[in-house]
């Protein structure tokens, strides 16, 4: 069993090494708030209970017994995220910090109950895939909107930035995942786009173009 905090941690390097094979500490310490010396105690406690690989000096990765914990602790998260949409009623810009807390709870049996509950969902209400038990997930190839030209066309199936600010951006143009989005101009300037989905027409900045990911329709 391992403490919340080396939960944390081992989740910060799991989700920063998906750049890069090695981590470095001042990248852990600016995810996790934290000063450098922490992250580096933090390091030789996860090495000693062989969770990850540290290189003084270098950076850390996290070994195989971390990347099933860490797997564990993101399927516990998307579960739980799943759980209090369709369940409790939650909007998907309130769920992260609830989440946050449930995801630490340490029950297999409790998360693999809560997974046949929901009918073993694949993805949680941002489309980030959902692990199964045993650390598995549907890959799925998604184009940013940023990177899409004039007359290309599909369903929203990802969303990078998951703050509540920008999801009520979304909600309040009735933009959530499966929506259908098109797009019929791009403006040269600043790259702004002018999308039309199921219910309006509007423009989105470049910077909320590369915020969302879209599963085309080819």
């Amino acid at each position: 069993m391992h403490s919340v905090s080396e939960e944390n941690y081992i989740k910060a390097i799991y989700h920063l090494q998906q750049d890069s094979g090695l981590v470095s500490t001042n990248s852990i310490a600016a995810q996790m708030n934290t000063k450098a010396s922490s992250v580096t105690d933090m390091l030789k406690k996860l090495a000693d209970k062989q969770l990850a690989e540290y290189v003084p000096y270098k950076g850390t990765r996290l070994t195989q017994a971390g990347v099933d914990c860490a797997n564990q602790i993101v399927r516990k998260h998307r579960l739980w995220e799943v759980f209090l949409v369709e369940k409790l009623d939650f909007s998907w810009d309130e769920v992260h910090e609830v989440a946050e807390q449930l995801e630490h709870i340490q029950s297999r049996k409790l998360t693999d109950e809560l997974d046949k509950l929901l009918g073993f969902p694949k993805q949680d209400p941002h489309g980030d895939p959902i692990p199964d038990k045993y650390g598995n997930y549907e890959k799925v190839v998604l184009i940013p909107l940023s990177n899409m030209t004039v007359g290309d066309k599909g369903i929203l199936t990802h969303v990078l930035d998951t703050s509540s600010s920008f999801l009520r951006y979304l909600d309040k143009h009735k933009i959530t995942i499966g929506s259908f989005i098109e797009i019929l101009e791009q403006e040269e300037f600043d790259n702004s786009f002018l999308i039309k989905t199921q219910h309006d027409t509007l423009y989105i900045s470049e910077q909320i173009a590369q915020n969302l990911f879209l599963k085309t329709s080819s």
